[in-house]
């Protein structure tokens, strides 16, 4: 448990991150570094995003699975790291 939290203390420190969130198989956010609104926010649409994408990406490969998805906006990337387990959801500013 110290290595993840050290790990995310790491992710957090980079200076274009502005949160952390990882969801559990449930949907149900464990830890967060955003207020609780932000996180419910954030948290269950972008599992749904995830699953979908899984699902396709299963879809034209049965042999492969998802691992990572990158979405970006025009304010925002979103870098979501996918596990049977859970969702390490991170949100930054994109570089210039």
């Amino acid at each position: 448990m110290a290595d993840v939290v050290e790990t995310l203390k790491r992710i957090e420190a980079h200076k274009d991150v502005i949160g952390i969130i990882v969801v559990n198989a449930e949907g149900i956010p464990i830890r967060s570094t955003l207020d609780n609104s932000n996180t419910r926010r954030y948290a269950e649409p972008l599992r749904q995003i995830a699953m979908m994408a899984r699902s396709t990406v299963r879809d034209i490969d049965p042999q492969n699975d998802l691992r990572f998805l990158r979405i970006r906006t025009k304010d925002y990337q979103i870098l979501v790291a996918v596990d049977n387990d859970f969702l390490l959801i991170t949100i930054q500013m994109p570089s210039k």
